[in-house]
């Protein structure tokens, strides 16, 4: 495969069971299990052979659609069961022939939809009572052991030679960047000199040792293996309040119309400007009749706004990070009856402990969080016909500006912002904030302020005095200012960018998944551009060819 700065071939993130090649899904009561079996043909792009259950972008795109199956379409399903159908092998990890094909671009985006994957793992665990076991019926390396690692429960079989690796540094010279050191020690608590020798001995840990190590929860002999793994799963789903007489919800395939400049979904609008490189996104609320109970929720299933926006919003976030790499601003739009927003939130809120409103929450919690870690600029623009409000508003929070119009002539059809009960929490970034609470640092006085403004239609003037826009210019000034903006923003180096947004959206709070995504972008991304991991005897391109990599030994 080449290493172009774009995609040659763009990626669809849509698809459905009917299509995996390299997923099973079985369905037991409440025990689903997710059984990984990856067709050694079926690799994304060309040039390599997914052995040993080794996985690429394909396989991931597969397995994110998998887990909001079983989120959506089986809500009687309380525990997952991640294993395999490959004698001996669990998983080997991403593909390192694919790794060492692929652009430094690739690389970065599929470690970072990698993440975002296996983080979802552990929200719905966290959120929406789904329990995840990883049933290690084999040698278990790199990316796959950081699957496991997002798992409640890992499970060994211990048959004198299936054991479970970080093997990143001395096979690659690369780093376990989906996680995997950050899990081990953050999440499994694993000493600091043990976790050392692990992710430097290739050969990995089996057995009782990993146990004692807490690099698994439980080990079984190859005859107690199966069983032992229901009696975990069994467990673990009766800590789950998922219900069990409850009737799915089928997903539909996300219907949209691709032009050579943009993509127009239902309630989604991306329109992209390559001279300027932007990408405006507008999101619509909703028209029409909505649902006014749990039941009508229900009727509605994947049609209800929320859903289906939702979906659409996720697909056109991953559509522009992946196959759209010029493109360094999105412009955050919305349009529609802002009334229409807030009643949807409100229904939403009101049937929160009904699980279809409760997995919606935890679809638009992920998705609006891939927005926040997207390495692009992200500008909110507040014009007339907006809809910021309430969930939506918190397109407005998540951008690093955003510019509201001022009418003082026309103050009947000047914008408002409106903030509602979805601005207070329920959507929070990966580190566990509010986007207004990590706005003001969590400070008494402008929180307060805040919370009193909620259900207020605030003009240009009000967000201002509040601190909920950057900048407020009237309609004389506005076209300029923006423009000058965006401008100024794409004259910029995107390197320089990238870091500096991550810095300033993840300024107060850090927890675990910031520490991840922030040791991704910092390190491994910086790892991976180093003659010692892709030069012509880097690690990464030698390895499998008999060669010995060449290393460059002074410290950086």
């Amino acid at each position: 495969m080449n290493a172009p700065d774009r995609i040659p071939t763009p990626v669809d993130y849509r698809t459905d069971p009917s299509q995996y090649r390299h997923w099973k899904l079985s369905f037991d009561g409440a025990v689903a299990t997710l059984a990984a079996d990856f067709a050694e043909d079926g690799g994304i792009r060309p040039g390599y052979k997914l052995k040993l259950n080794s996985y690429d972008l394909g396989v991931d795109i597969e397995l994110h659609d998998a887990l909001n199956r079983i989120r959506f379409e089986h809500p009687e399903v309380r525990t997952v069961v991640v294993t395999s159908l490959k004698d001996r092998v669990f998983c080997s990890g991403a593909n390192i022939f694919m790794l060492g094909l692929s652009s430094h671009a690739w690389k970065v985006n599929f470690c970072k939809f990698t993440n975002e994957t296996r983080n979802g793992i552990e929200d719905s665990s966290k959120h929406n009572g789904l329990k995840f076991v990883a049933a290690l019926n084999g040698a278990c390396a790199g990316g796959g052991y950081e699957l496991a690692l997002a798992c409640d429960e890992i499970v060994l079989i211990d048959d004198r030679s299936s054991a479970v690796s970080l093997p990143e540094v001395p096979l690659l010279g690369v780093l376990p960047g989906t996680g995997g050191l950050t899990r081990v020690t953050d999440k499994r608590h694993v000493r600091h000199d043990l976790a050392d020798i692990f992710c430097t001995t290739s050969e990995g840990v089996r057995g009782k040792k990993a146990l004692d190590w807490r690099l698994v929860d439980s080990i079984a002999k190859p005859q107690q293996f199966a069983a032992h793994v229901r009696e975990r799963a069994e467990a673990l789903a009766a800590q789950s309040n998922r219900p069990a007489g409850a009737k799915g919800v089928s997903l539909p395939r996300v219907e949209r119309t691709d032009t050579a400049d943009g993509i127009a979904y239902r309630w989604v609008n991306v329109a992209i400007d390559r001279s300027k490189r932007t990408a405006t996104l507008t999101i619509k609320a909703p028209t029409g009749a909505q649902p006014t109970d749990a039941a009508g929720i229900e009727a509605q299933g994947a049609a209800w706004w929320p859903l289906q926006m939702t979906r659409e919003l996720d697909d056109a976030i991953l559509n522009l990070r992946t196959n759209e790499l010029d493109i360094g601003t999105w412009l955050l739009k919305t349009e529609g009856d802002a009334a229409a927003v807030l009643a949807a939130d409100a229904l939403l809120l009101a049937h929160q402990d009904h699980w279809l409103a409760r997995e919606v929450l935890g679809l638009m919690r992920r998705t609006f969080a891939r927005l926040d870690v997207s390495s692009r600029s992200l500008f909110a623009l507040v014009d007339e016909g907006s809809c910021f409000a309430g969930s939506l508003a918190e397109l407005a929070f998540c951008a690093d500006r955003a510019y509201m119009l001022a009418l003082p002539d026309s103050p009947e059809t000047a914008p408002r912002i409106t903030l509602g009960e979805m601005n207070l929490g329920q959507l929070p970034m990966v580190n566990g904030q509010s986007r207004l609470q990590r706005r003001f640092y969590e400070e008494t006085e402008p929180m307060e302020a805040v919370r009193r403004a909620v259900g207020q239609p605030l003009d240009a003037d009000a967000a201002l005095a509040l601190g909920l826009i950057t900048s407020a210019p009237d309609d004389i000034d506005w076209a300029d200012e923006v423009r000058m903006a965006i401008e100024e923003r794409a004259a910029m180096s995107p390197d320089a960018l990238t870091g500096l947004e991550a810095n300033l959206r993840f300024a107060q709070k850090e927890n675990m998944l910031t520490r991840i995504f922030g040791r991704l972008t910092a390190w491994q991304n910086w790892i991976f551009i180093r003659p010692n991991a892709v030069g012509e005897k880097g690690a990464l391109k030698v390895y499998g060819k008999g060669d010995k990599a060449a290393f460059d030994f002074n410290r950086v």
